[in-house]
């Protein structure tokens, strides 16, 4: 099984493709990030983002998506940017999968280390040491979708509970 991690950004959105075999391993099968620039208004924005989607399901034909839920900031400003692009990730995996899962960073973090409050660099290691990488994937963006596609592996056999 192919599983696109996503971790939504306006300006920076993280992308991790995880391959799971039968026996439960994962590797890694591609990573980075798919940026866009300030100086574009935000419809320019969100039409990059969705190209950049279409672009990895082009390539990499995944089998099943999943992203970080939105949770609130302190910046309503980033949060509403972040919300857009959220929207518009989450209609562009349906349309092309139809296999979209969420999960909040409590979950990701419990699934990956067994504890809901690691900190990034914690996560940042674990990821690399299940996928067996030599360093920490850069750039952070990109580290967050690994772990959220990793999250997704070792739980989609509950995969009725998180999907939309």
């Amino acid at each position: 099984m192919v599983i696109l991690g996503l971790d939504p950004g306006l300006g920076t959105m993280g992308y991790g493709v995880v391959e799971k075999d039968g026996r439960g391993n994962c590797r890694a099968v591609d990573y980075g990030v798919v940026k866009t620039p300030q100086s574009e208004n935000l419809g320019v924005r969100l039409c990059m983002l969705e190209e950049g989607v279409n672009k990895i399901f082009e390539t990499f034909h995944p089998d099943e998506a999943a992203m970080e839920e939105l949770f609130f900031s302190k910046n309503i400003t980033t949060g509403i940017n972040v919300a857009h692009a959220r929207g518009v990730i989450l209609l562009a995996c349906t349309k092309q999968c139809g296999r979209l899962f969420e999960y909040t960073p409590n979950q990701i973090k419990q699934a990956l280390t067994g504890y809901g409050r690691a900190d990034k660099v914690q996560m940042q290691r674990t990821v690399a040491a299940h996928l067996r990488l030599r360093s920490i994937p850069r750039p952070d963006d990109a580290a967050d979708a690994l772990a959220i596609a990793l999250c997704h592996a070792f739980t989609n056999r509950f995969s009725g509970m998180f999907g939309i």
